[in-house]
């Protein structure tokens, strides 16, 4: 036994809204991996001993990544910390070892712990790491009741110890990685199996821990997301955006410095800001020298990027009607439940009543709704319900939607018999 499995041992788990008793001792500052900071491996000679290492361990395969968010183009690894019992915690730098296929096919049928895992597998996917069974510590913290579920208070409320954080947001395309980085990178993958076997025995002490599998089970079987729709439309600020030719203008804007955060390889944040971008879209500059004027393209920026920037305004300036986009995105599914009350009263009245059961429930249950059941499944249920909505009909609309069998089985009742008392 570790002494964070000790540690987890004598530490009485906390749901949501409950205190620390007085008698708590304060956590313990984790200062230092066990094994002190490992090697960066950055070469294919270094990674076949790591492959071989990691898979003659046994037991779960504490995996993260760190990204460079805010500083580079996309969300790619630069940074990969695994730790298995019986080889230690490893750091593998993907800029070196841009392929890991091999380690990921070694350790395939291993179970991976993960915290946050949809954060990091569209970037481990990219280098070759897919995992076929996963463990979740921080959606196992919010079927459990945690209120704090970061990893940070996890460690804390559920092992004792308090894990430095300092280094989250920092550059991790930086090359050579500083030692306190890397000890700070060591360290979260340190105490994650030893999390998640707690979190597991607090989940079947709870009852929840099929639900846990089967939500893991959804995660790893997911298959890519695909490429967003109109992504210029999540520009900060597009609320102010309200006629069609500034919004071209915000598209033209957005996509011309897509492309050149791309080719630069930096976040599109440092090249243009969104407040710029709204701003240009809103006050329509006829020439560089007004676009230099607005907010956001003082007098730090050069003529030539002036020149590009107005260059896409005038793309937009000069569009015919046709080719200007609609007011907004294409719906996909039902209106803002704000319109309902206006478009389906009867529709409204079931809503209602289908969120006031499962509020009701998730609190009972002691876990957040939009795990019990997502928000989006029960809008679309209720402004398309079935025909005859029984249970059966009512279970498989959920089912189709992506709720899982646990989900059905707690929800389908209720949400039934709010269809029901609300069909008009």
């Amino acid at each position: 036994m570790t002494d964070a499995q000790k540690t987890a041992a004598d530490t009485t788990l906390r749901a949501a809204g409950d205190s620390p008793p007085d008698s708590r001792p304060a956590p313990e500052p984790l200062l230092e991996p066990r094994e002190g900071i490992p090697p960066v491996t950055a070469s294919g000679d270094a990674l076949a001993q790591v492959v071989a290492a990691l898979a003659a361990g046994n037991g779960p395969l504490a995996v993260d990544a760190e990204r460079a968010s805010g500083y580079r183009y996309g969300q790619r690894a630069y940074l990969v910390q695994l730790r298995r019992q019986g080889a230690g915690s490893v750091l593998i730098d993907p800029v070196g070892c841009p392929d890991l296929g091999t380690l990921g096919d070694a350790v395939a049928d291993t179970e991976w712990v993960l915290h946050a895992a949809t954060q990091d597998l569209p970037c481990l996917r990219d280098i070759g790491m897919v995992p076929t069974r996963l463990f979740d510590t921080e959606l196992a913290g919010r079927l459990a009741g945690f209120a704090r579920v970061g990893l940070g208070a996890m460690v804390e409320n559920v092992l004792g110890y308090a894990l430095e954080k300092g280094h989250s947001a920092v550059d991790w395309s930086t090359r050579p990685l500083p030692d306190p980085w890397l000890r700070y990178a060591a360290l979260d993958v340190e105490l994650l199996v030893d999390l998640r076997d707690a979190l597991e025995e607090e989940l079947e002490q709870q009852g929840k821990l099929e639900w846990a599998r089967q939500e893991f089970a959804a995660i790893a079987g997911a298959p890519p997301a695909p490429p967003r729709k109109d992504p210029w439309r999540r520009t900060s600020g597009m609320h102010k955006v309200r006629r069609r030719r500034q919004m071209a203008v915000v598209r033209e804007l957005w996509t011309a410095r897509d492309r050149v955060a791309q080719k630069r390889d930096v976040s599109p944040g440092k090249v243009l800001g969104d407040s710029a971008i709204v701003e240009a879209a809103l006050h329509l500059p006829p020439n560089a020298h007004a676009l230099a004027a607005l907010p956001g393209f003082g007098h730090r920026m050069g003529r030539r990027q002036l020149e590009q920037w107005q260059a896409a305004v005038d793309r937009a300036r000069a569009l015919p009607d046709s080719e200007l986009p609609q007011p907004g995105a294409p719906l996909n599914g039902p209106p803002p439940p704000r319109a309902w009350a206006d478009k389906d009263p009867v529709a409204a009245a079931r809503l209602s009543a289908a969120r006031a059961a499962v509020t009701a429930l998730a609190e009972e249950l002691n876990l957040p709704q939009e795990n019990l059941i997502t928000p989006d499944t029960v809008r679309r249920l209720c402004w398309e319900p079935p025909a005859e909505p029984n249970p059966d009909a009512v279970s498989a609309v959920l089912a189709g939607h992506g709720a899982r069998p646990w989900q059905v089985q707690l929800v389908s009742p209720l949400l039934t018999q709010a269809l029901t008392t609300h069909d008009g």
